[in-house]
């Protein structure tokens, strides 16, 4: 992504060309890019037709809290209601909690942006700069089935939290919330002053999420949606690289929505200064754009069977009419494959993937969703026949106990072996030998495979 893209067309709106577009994708979807969001996006449907969220919510803030909406400017924000509230001596942690109130009264669907941008699988890590769960339910939507399979972090200054791991590393899509989350506390960013307290503690040495900003540091960014006046757009920027923004580096940003590019000053800096950031007019045509471009990139691949399937993490919940897959922890790969080859099926499977292996929770947890799966699918392999001890082999012996009650001859459970490893030598129950063991090396299934759960899933369903 190279220098400012702040040409107009005839409508007067800034755009990428084709190869800032092609080298964006690239960049997507060598997991190289970042979406930040902002609140432009959410456009939700009330009962007076589609609104911006925020100004939906500053306007049942200004009536919960007695302010007079008509004496404040048009179309009212959060921080004119806040501050006008305060003036009046109210008490400041009263708008937080009125705000959640708010949005426990109200289920709003996800808006289509925030859909499109998270059925572009390549992106693993969001960031948000808003407060409200909407990002999160569209991830889960799009991904999930609507169970709740996103993991979700939220700062705040008097509360660090850092990504788990390294991004590479990530095992489920992570929803960040830079400045706060929804909650009846003080912690998330509603006003000037919070926004201004936020920012000073996310440059302190000691309250920095160290590893998402190594992330924000070496990725491109994509800036959609964002509500940043001019001076706070380059601090954030300033912010997000760690460096002056003259200095040479090898990422950029592009900054899609509706008031950056008619902001002659700031573009005009961004032209001398931040040579790598791009402005698209647009948060929502951008977001439209680039969801058509991705899915056309996809299309031909997929249709020549040379796009590899992309592992999407299991929910966190067991969905109804699961497929349950026992494994050990060292035959995830295999495992991910295998899910990932299913999903593009039209099977629901699901596994534990956080492998927490131990409490009594997590334990009667596992036994039920084996107690409610549609099938057992026991992964076998040589690391199985090495792990003579583990939880894997407890939830087998619950599989087991579950046939005990079913007919003579009833499928139940299905054995995969992913290597060479005998039938005669495999160390699994009794039960697990009468059965016929699949061979999918690797964890890649055989069309048999697939056909055969396929039938037998449809039968239990008729």
């Amino acid at each position: 992504m190279g220098a400012v893209a702040a040409t107009a067309d005839a409508a007067g709106l800034a755009h990428l060309d084709e190869d800032a577009w092609d080298d964006l994708l690239n960049y997507i979807e060598e997991r190289r890019v970042i979406p930040i969001v902002g609140p432009d996006l959410l456009r939700v449907e009330t009962d007076r037709g589609p609104r911006l969220l925020y100004e939906w919510l500053a306007e049942k803030l200004a009536a919960r809290l007695a302010v007079d909406a008509t004496a404040l400017p048009q179309p009212l924000n959060l921080n004119d209601v806040v501050c006008s509230y305060l003036g009046q001596r109210g008490r400041r942690e009263e708008a937080y909690t009125r705000l959640r109130s708010i949005m426990r009264e109200v289920q709003f669907t996800p808006p289509e942006a925030l859909r499109q941008l998270t059925r572009i699988t390549d992106f693993d890590l969001f960031v948000t700069t808003t407060f409200d769960p909407l990002l999160e339910q569209a991830l889960n939507a799009e991904r999930h089935a609507g169970q709740a399979g996103a993991e979700v972090l939220a700062y705040a200054p008097n509360r660090v939290v850092d990504l788990p791991t390294e991004r590479s590393q990530l095992q489920r899509p992570v929803v960040y919330h830079l400045l706060g989350k929804l909650s009846a506390s003080p912690t998330y960013v509603i006003s000037d002053e919070d926004m201004l307290e936020f920012i000073c503690a996310l440059q302190s040495e000691h309250l920095t999420p160290e590893k998402l900003f190594h992330e924000l540091e070496h990725n491109h960014l994509l800036l959609i949606g964002s509500d940043f006046s001019n001076w706070l757009a380059r601090l954030f920027l300033r912010m997000a690289k760690r460096k002056r923004l003259s200095d040479p580096r090898e990422v950029g940003e592009i900054l899609a929505d509706d008031h950056t590019a008619k902001d002659d000053r700031l573009l005009a800096f961004l032209q001398q200064v931040s040579v790598r950031t791009r402005v698209y007019a647009g948060a929502a045509a951008f977001v439209d754009e680039l969801c058509r471009r991705w899915q056309a990139r996809q299309a031909p691949m997929a249709a020549n069977g040379l796009a590899p399937q992309r592992f999407l993490p299991p929910a966190r919940e067991m969905p109804e009419n699961a497929v349950f897959i026992s494994y050990a922890r060292e035959d995830l790969p295999a495992v991910q494959r295998l899910k990932s080859a299913l999903d593009a099926a039209g099977l629901t499977t699901w596994f534990d993937l956080d492998r927490l292996e131990g409490g009594d929770d997590y334990d009667r947890k596992i036994r039920t969703n084996i107690a409610r799966c549609s099938y057992f699918v026991p992964i076998i392999s040589a690391n199985t026949q090495r792990r003579h001890e583990a939880y894997f082999r407890r939830e087998w012996s619950y599989a087991v106990d579950r046939t005990r009650n079913m007919a003579e001859g009833a499928v139940f459970i299905l054995p995969v072996c992913v290597d060479d490893t005998p039938e005669a030598d495999a160390l699994v129950p009794d039960r697990f030998r009468a059965l016929h063991f699949a061979r999918l090396p690797d964890g890649e299934p055989t069309p048999e495979f697939v056909r055969r759960l396929q039938d037998l899933l449809t039968g239990r369903r008729a």
